[in-house]
């Protein structure tokens, strides 16, 4: 990380002090549909919803071109409910990406601020609930940090990402607790990425302390001795791979995940398998299919989904979607965010139309 720091360094000294070319760009997502629940807390509903196949944020994204290959770029990204049009996060005005760096064509990308680590940016495209763009479908809890939610981002963090090699890029980030403790929050995250032709794939590694996993998404009201809405983990081990192949008009995917949470005296290992295809029945249209299966515990959760997405331009979708989980060993159904059935089934089915910009 000197080296590169370095690098980027001297190549800022050596682009000369003309001003090049500079841009800024603003972009978005908005989603919004309808949602059938079938278990909450024991009665069905009816719900407007938001975010189903993206969550709703904006942004603004630049760069200046400081010559010789060297830019400098900044990004700023917040989340949103189309439905109420507030902030997903309280007191916080860039709540999913605050960042600042410098990105050289030879020596890679160095970015500064508020980020997530590598299982969200490189895992969570290999998931069913990314690639089939249903929301409920990510694994119950987010435990292992595939989605960008409000207790997945990190604070005071320093990424680097190489250039890529014949496809392969390498990544690492650390995040520091900005406390007298140097291990007090202390997170840092390392990963390998590989696109070339039809063939992607990933790995990652992560470790992280003093963070809040949202177990209490489980439905279950304690965890490893205190009550589930207050547990926090002394250290989390969050690691996992994935790949995906595209052939003809499919789009094959696998993905494994495993989140290790400790507290004083207590350890307890949650894992994903998560696989499924997509079908382009024309340009179009999509089918998506997709299974995942965790557990943890002695609890298990598998899931199913199945859906449709019709693209009338490269920027507006219409969809139609469902996951289905069966829940056993002691748990509770607990779709991603559709709150925790009475039993072990639940079933959510939602439509709406989904518009970038």
């Amino acid at each position: 990380m000197k080296h590169v720091v370095t690098g980027l360094t001297l190549a800022l000294a050596c682009a000369g002090a003309a001003y090049a070319q500079s841009n800024v760009t603003l972009y978005g997502s908005m989603d919004a549909g309808v949602a059938y629940v079938s278990n909450q807390g024991g009665n069905s509903k009816w719900i407007a919803e938001q975010g189903g196949t993206q969550p709703d944020r904006w942004g603004l994204r630049g760069a200046e071109d400081l010559g010789g290959g060297l830019k400098a770029i900044f990004q700023l990204e917040n989340g949103f409910s189309t439905l109420n049009g507030r902030t997903l996060s309280a007191n916080s005005m860039f709540n999913r990406m605050s960042i600042v760096g410098l990105s050289s064509d030879r020596l890679g990308t160095l970015t500064l601020g508020h980020m997530t680590l590598f299982n969200m940016d490189w895992l969570g495209p290999f998931s069913t609930a990314y690639l089939g763009e249903n929301w409920y479908m990510f694994h119950p809890g987010n435990i292992d940090e595939l989605a960008n939610t409000t207790v997945v981002q990190v604070n005071n963090a320093v990424r680097y990402v190489s250039p890529s090699y014949n496809g392969l890029s390498v990544g690492a980030m650390f995040a520091f607790g900005n406390t007298t403790n140097f291990a007090t929050g202390r997170n840092y995250s390392v990963g390998l990425h590989y696109a070339n032709g039809p063939l992607k794939a990933a790995a990652v590694y992560s470790n992280e302390n003093n963070r809040t996993p949202n177990v209490a998404g489980l439905g279950v009201s304690t965890f490893q001795g205190v009550a589930a809405a207050n547990y926090a983990a002394d250290h989390v081990e969050n690691m996992g791979a994935g790949a995906s192949y595209a052939v003809g008009p499919w789009l094959l995917h696998a993905l494994y995940t495993r989140v290790k949470l400790q507290s004083p005296g207590q350890s307890d290992t949650y894992q994903s398998y998560d696989a499924g295809a997509d079908y382009a029945t024309n340009p179009a249209n999509r089918v998506t299919l997709g299974a995942a299966t965790t557990s943890l515990a002695g609890m298990h959760w598998t899931q199913f989904q199945v859906g449709d997405v019709y693209a009338f331009s490269k920027l507006t979708q219409i969809y139609i979607s469902g996951v289905y989980q069966r829940a056993t060993g002691g748990a509770v159904a607990s779709i991603n965010t559709a709150g925790a059935s009475s039993n072990g089934n639940q079933l959510v089915v939602m439509t709406g139309v989904h518009h970038s910009f």
